[in-house]
């Protein structure tokens, strides 16, 4: 009977310490078959990514065109509303922006409307984007006497308007006759689908006086805020980061 008690005993003791299926032991170092310093699941996390860039390219693209696009305003023409250094985000949607390749539109939020600020490429360069004070839609009748705009026989309340600079002889397009004074031209009928355009430094200004009319075909937005400003500086190293206007920052355009 020992003997029997002996043998069962011992037949529990190889069952117990018997490895059973499923059940892996720990392993420690490189896995055989795999390559050194490699993590499992690393390819399949590269693979995510190559597949998330492509799509956050494109969604940038269609914001920037369709959406928002970021400006710098490199001039004075545009005091006090707009200085040398403010980087603005142009919102492209709300006059329609142009479907590229097809000279269509996405629809409108809105038209454009007298005092409005805008941006659009030059006629003259087109690579160039200007940024302007709307004054003149198409049918208005302008004039300007001694640098105060009126519309279609009424004085226009400019109260963003600033003089700096000396007096000058504008030499456009814009019918105001030959070697028109800078402050004192017209009258002149917008044509259809043009613009009339002025800065509000209306003495440091290359503008409509001198260059003529905006087809609506250049139009390219309308500035929204101010999401970046400084103080251009020579005598800093780094104005960029030393000579930033905080009160500007967020600001909107009007």
């Amino acid at each position: 009977m020992r003997s029997v008690d002996r043998n069962r005993r011992d037949e529990a003791l190889r069952a117990a310490n018997k490895p059973r299926r499923g059940v892996r032991l720990p392993s420690f170092g490189t896995r055989s078959g795999s390559r050194s310093g490699t993590r499992p699941g690393s390819r399949g996390r590269a693979a995510g990514w190559l597949t998330i860039l492509p799509m956050a390219l494109l969604l940038f693209l269609v914001l920037r065109t369709f959406v928002v696009e970021a400006f710098r305003i490199p001039s004075s023409s545009m005091e006090r509303t707009l200085l040398v250094g403010d980087f603005l985000l142009v919102n492209k949607w709300v006059y329609g922006a142009e479907i590229p390749f097809t000279g269509a539109r996405i629809p409108a939020l809105r038209a454009p409307r007298h005092a409005d600020v805008i941006v659009f490429d030059w006629p003259v360069d087109p690579d160039k984007a200007f940024v302007k004070r709307l004054v003149g839609l198409p049918g208005d009748t302008l004039v300007m006497q001694q640098g105060v705009l009126w519309r279609n026989g009424s004085s226009v309340s400019e109260p963003y308007v600033v003089q700096s600079g000396a007096a000058g002889t504008g030499v456009g397009n814009v019918g105001a006759g030959n070697g028109a004074v800078r402050d004192s031209w017209g009258p002149l009928v917008v044509p259809p689908r043009h613009f009339f355009v002025l800065g509000d430094n209306r003495g440091n200004s290359l503008d409509s006086r001198y260059w003529g009319f905006v087809p609506d075909t250049l139009l390219r937005g309308a500035p929204w805020f101010v999401y970046y400003s400084f103080t251009p500086d020579s005598a800093q190293p780094v104005p960029w980061l030393t000579r930033i206007r905080w009160t500007r920052l967020g600001t909107t355009v009007r």
